[in-house]
């Protein structure tokens, strides 16, 4: 593979923003101004004077307050509350000096009305300032779980997520066998990642077109490990290993985090004692155990504890990572990493 650096996830906009010292995300003018590049904040052909000056205005300066009486002057109701919504966000992540603290700040102080879109795309340039310089395809694709959803299928004796909504917007002739499994009636060839095509993966990572394995003992599974290390790394400065396991067997669910809701509802079933039937331990996609490397007094981990991550998906076949789940649920106590 050419271990040439080359770039990646150019639509998450890392390139608009700057690093501090402790190489965090700094917000940026330009970083704030693409949010008004976005269809649902770009003024219709009907707008308003008033949407229509805020949009310039905000253009201009994307920094400069937003008063109650710009954003109420404006005639329809939706385009109302979308401006609500991108002030909320604005203002909360100027309160904070990078984008890593103010995502801190959203999942432990709650998101309230946030958009999911827009914590996805924080995870999401974050996850690229982390990944910055990697040269695996397989860790970067593994690393867009935790900001696309995704659909899973059974393929050939293979665990296979694709994006899903990449899924839900094929609509050329059927071309591949794992399209009916996922629940398309019609659509492009679908490619797993493999050794054969992982080049390929860098002119396309923006597409969020290609497929990965979630199998045991494959690339897949083992790069999603890497990933949640470095995340947790990065946003705690919390040093750990974690390790994919093959079965639940002799596994003592002492201290659980459950990577998804799913993943968190059976967990919660297996501590109360409830009885998982096949159908239930068949949702889960991969189960790692994770153990500290920290010896940095500043964090108290609860002693003779295992720690064990459970990734599953949805009845009807759907992985939704929540990636601050990690950053909440472990036993530690901890000084603030990014601030």
């Amino acid at each position: 593979m050419n271990l040439q650096l080359r770039d990646f996830w150019l639509s998450c906009g890392h390139h608009l923003t700057d690093r501090d010292a402790g190489g965090g995300l700094l917000v940026t003018s330009d970083y704030l101004r693409a949010y008004l590049a976005r269809p649902e904040l770009l003024p219709p052909g009907q707008a308003c004077p008033a949407e229509r000056a805020l949009h310039m205005a905000l253009l201009a300066d994307p920094l400069k307050p937003i008063s109650f009486r710009e954003i109420a002057a404006i005639s329809d109701t939706d385009a109302r509350e979308n401006w609500q919504q991108l002030t909320r966000f604005r203002d909360r992540l100027l309160q904070h000096k990078t984008l890593e603290a103010a995502y801190l700040d959203f999942i432990r102080k709650g998101v309230g009305s946030t958009p999911p879109l827009f914590l996805h795309q924080l995870v999401h340039v974050i996850l690229r300032n982390i990944l910055d310089g990697c040269r695996d395809p397989f860790v970067l694709r593994a690393a867009e779980l935790l900001f696309r959803p995704q659909r899973i299928a059974l393929h050939e004796g293979a665990v296979i997520a694709a994006d899903e909504e990449k899924i839900a917007g094929l609509a050329a002739p059927l071309q591949s066998p794992l399209l009916p499994m996922l629940g398309t009636p019609s659509g492009e060839t679908i490619e797993v990642l493999s050794e054969e095509n992982a080049e390929a993966y860098w002119d396309r990572s923006d597409l969020f077109d290609i497929a990965l394995d979630l199998s045991p003992n494959r690339r897949g599974v083992a790069a999603l490990a890497a990933v949640l290390e470095l995340w947790l790394r990065h946003m705690l400065c919390l040093d750990v290993q974690i390790e994919p396991l093959h079965e639940m067997r002799d596994v003592r669910l002492a201290w659980y985090v459950g990577l998804d809701a799913e993943g968190t509802r059976i967990g919660n079933a297996l501590w109360n004692g409830e009885e998982a039937g096949n159908e239930t331990l068949g949702r889960i996609i991969a189960l790692f155990r994770l153990t500290f490397r920290n010896d940095d007094p500043s964090f108290e981990v609860a002693e003779g504890h295992e720690v064990y991550l459970i990734l599953a998906q949805t009845p009807d076949q759907i992985l939704r990572v929540k990636p601050q789940n990690l950053l909440v649920g472990l036993p530690i106590r901890h000084k603030e990493a990014l601030s």
